[in-house]
């Protein structure tokens, strides 16, 4: 399939410039969106404008932007003051220096774009680029302004193209030493080894791990069976017991991943339960389509495959099987 161009422009660096087109490297098109509806005869829900000091429900016209500088005091800003300080979009990447691509906090990285070159007279140049970045194991560092905002950007090679990650500025992510319970604990030589051999053990490349956004199916399938008609099964939560002696659990799993016997228990940390959100499951109103608070993993767990429970049977018919062989 054919992407779409979202940027055209250059990228350079010194006296090189090369003709560049961004595409999104993200397909955010395969998100599930749910409206709110009346629950008496289903409904789309749209929502008024309401002034909170005279109660007047308002037209689009009648309502302008101000920013709260003290509690219940606000200066309006308008059109005209936001073109005052738009940037100019100059289409090009200006990349001001190379670093290490180690030398990156991931918490930085924001979104992915992938860039190809413009033209057949790019082709050569933009090789170029793509392979020196992987030799040399560096990121390019550089700013481009995209929907009048200008964004800090870092250029890597991929294949054999390059990305371009818009990343958060440095003084807007927040410190690790700030998380709390972070202090020094003592770990054995032994704990550690065990540790690091249960890493080795487990260690394998990205392609050979399964990365799948198993809840999305079963949220796509959730919704299937309710509009076949169909039963919709909960999922069973895995129990997981807390393990106080690490080194058995540790060696229990050194054991399991050389495949020579199952670990018992899991080793586990208590934690309080938290709420995660999902990127891919958006509620929507009917005023503007803007997306609501998203859905909740806890809240839609039940959400899983009819396959699982036609599974189930087979499973109980093999273990009879192999007691009667027994007898």
């Amino acid at each position: 399939m054919n992407m779409r161009s979202l940027w055209k422009g250059h990228i350079r660096f010194s006296m090189v410039t090369i003709p560049v087109r961004l595409y999104n490297a993200v397909d955010s098109g395969s998100s599930i969106r749910f409206n709110q509806l009346h629950k008496e005869d289903h409904g789309r829900i749209k929502y008024d404008k309401v002034c909170r000091s005279c109660s007047e429900t308002l037209s689009g016209d009648e309502i302008i932007k101000g920013y709260e500088y003290a509690p219940d005091e606000y200066v309006v800003v308008d059109d005209e003051d936001f073109e005052k300080v738009k940037l100019k979009s100059t289409k090009i990447i200006e990349i001001e220096g190379f670093v290490d691509v180690n030398d990156v906090d991931v918490s930085m990285y924001d979104t992915p774009y992938y860039a190809g070159p413009d033209g057949d007279v790019a082709v050569k140049v933009f090789a170029l680029l793509s392979q020196s970045l992987t030799q040399s194991g560096k990121l390019g560092v550089g700013k481009v302004v995209l929907r009048d905002r200008e964004d800090m950007v870092l250029i890597g090679a991929q294949g054999n193209g390059i990305v371009i990650y818009k990343v958060r500025y440095p003084q807007f992510v927040r410190k690790m030493d700030d998380v709390p319970g972070l202090a020094d604990s003592e770990v054995s030589a032994d704990e550690l080894k065990l540790a690091q051999s249960l890493i080795d053990s487990m260690s394998k490349d990205l392609a050979d791990i399964e990365i799948k956004d198993t809840y999305h199916e079963a949220v796509q399938e959730m919704i299937q069976a309710k509009v076949d008609g169909k039963e919709v099964v909960m999922a069973a939560e895995d129990e997981v017991k807390p393990v106080v002696d690490i080194m058995t659990a540790l060696k229990e799993s050194i054991a399991a991943a050389s495949g020579e016997a199952k670990p018992m228990e899991r080793a586990t940390g208590e934690s309080e339960e938290a709420e995660v959100e999902d990127a891919d499951v958006e509620e929507v109103d009917e005023a503007d389509e803007a997306v609501a608070p998203k859905a909740k993993k806890k809240a839609t767990a039940k959400a899983v495959s009819a396959a699982k429970k036609k599974a189930a049977p087979k499973k109980k018919a093999a273990k009879a099987k192999s007691k009667s062989k027994a007898a």
